[in-house]
């Protein structure tokens, strides 16, 4: 019997939701399918039969980039509409998702302590550490509390809300355990290097550990870090972890200067951190992944497509999140040179490339039984559609190769 690959699967670490709750809860994910499936495709005719021949007629020149449709379309009601309905919906399900963590936080905190206590795994919160600004000055992505609030002792909230509100802001698509992202880039390496194994593997702003587990599932003789820069996060992740049978190693850390030594790992990833950092983070982001790769290791950080592989009206629909969902990082990454960023850091420029990793909950819900190489590729050759979760059915993947010999770099 397959799996209901667009079911949050429970663990240990989750609310039991009751009734009220669950309804609440599944009507703001539905409320999100409906947006983006029901709404979103029309704001394309809006934009091409009413709001382009206005701004042309009004400017003598039709709209050149996405500032300029962005100009045009604030001022439609149809978009106007959208707007409001994808920002209520956002907050709306945070809202849902906290009823159900509120009241079983002391029951879920005592639990965290426990299966911590339980796991094989280093829990690394050190004392004093100051989170960067770019991360405590708002609530990123309206989620209340952001991912470093903390509301008393020893406290995982921000970490069970995010749990549950990111299966709800992706519709299911991140799969049972929110863990498309790192799942997918796994299929990647068994697809394009299937003589690939990392002894130690990091993963880059891990939020709650839900992509980081696949590479430990993956390589389960690897050693496994995830790090962040909240404490309630790398909390919660370390018990969530140990929760569903997996011991990895969790920190406080920020990505731009670890506390691991030169060279340490085989594979460093992140998947959605580059645009929740800041124009100054990123380049030392590429640094450290440079400076803690192994000779022969590799960099891999998943995320959305940079804007240079977007015409202008996709590049819009997806800066919406830098207006209206606190994102503010969101539209500045993805016009930033990644691959000149990558060779600064010391990557080969023969070793960087951009790729597409295809959504693991996508292959899987096609394919009846696992995976294929066919089904993979017809997933990533399909054009962006409005209402898909990621564009095109996959993760684009900026990958660079640290060489075996440093000579060969030069």
């Amino acid at each position: 019997m397959m799996l209901n690959t667009f079911q949050q699967a429970q663990h240990a670490m989750l609310p039991t939701a009751t009734h009220d709750e669950a309804a609440r809860q599944e009507f703001a994910k539905s409320l999100k399918s409906f947006i983006q499936q029901r709404l979103l495709p029309g704001l394309h005719p809006v934009y091409n039969q009413r709001v382009a021949p206005a701004f042309e007629r009004q400017t003598g020149s039709p709209p050149k980039d996405r500032y300029d449709i962005r100009k045009a379309m604030v001022k439609d009601s149809y978009f106007q509409t959208y707007a409001a309905t994808n920002r209520i919906a956002q907050e709306l399900l945070w809202e849902a998702t906290n009823i159900s963590v509120d009241r079983e936080l002391p029951e879920l905190i005592e639990r965290a302590r426990q299966l911590s206590a339980a796991s094989q795994a280093s829990l690394d919160i050190p004392e004093g550490f100051v989170p960067p600004r770019y991360v405590t000055a708002l609530d990123i992505h309206c989620m209340p509390g952001g991912y470093t609030s903390e509301v008393t002792q020893e406290d995982v909230s921000v970490g069970i809300l995010y749990d549950r509100g990111v299966y709800l802001y992706a519709m299911g698509y991140m799969g049972p355990h929110n863990d498309d992202m790192g799942r997918s880039v796994c299929n990647y390496l068994k697809r394009n290097r299937p003589d690939f194994r990392p002894k130690r593997i990091l993963d880059m702003g891990c939020t709650v550990g839900h992509a980081t587990l696949p590479y430990k599932e993956y390589f389960p003789d690897a050693e496994v870090w995830g790090i962040d820069v909240g404490a309630p996060v790398v909390r919660y992740a370390h018990a969530r972890a140990a929760a569903m049978g997996l011991d990895v190693n969790f920190a406080q850390m920020n990505a731009e200067e670890t506390r691991f030594e030169d060279g340490y790992f085989d594979l460093v990833v992140s998947h959605i951190l580059l645009h929740e950092t800041s124009g100054k983070a990123m380049p030392r982001i590429f640094n450290e992944s440079w400076r803690l790769l192994a000779p022969g290791g590799l960099m891999i950080h998943a995320d959305l497509p940079p804007f240079d592989l977007m015409d202008p009206f996709t590049q819009f629909i997806l800066d919406n999140e830098t207006w209206y969902n606190n994102e503010p990082f969101w539209g500045a990454m993805r016009d930033m040179d990644q691959i000149e960023l990558a060779k600064k850091a010391g990557f080969p420029t023969e070793t960087i490339r951009f790729d597409t990793a295809p959504m693991a909950v996508m292959e899987f819900a096609g394919q009846d039984p696992g995976y294929s190489n066919e089904a993979a590729e017809a997933v990533a050759e399909r054009e962006f559609a409005a209402g898909e979760y990621a564009p095109g059915g996959g993760w684009e993947v900026l990958i660079g190769e640290k060489p075996v010999t440093l000579a060969a770099a030069a």
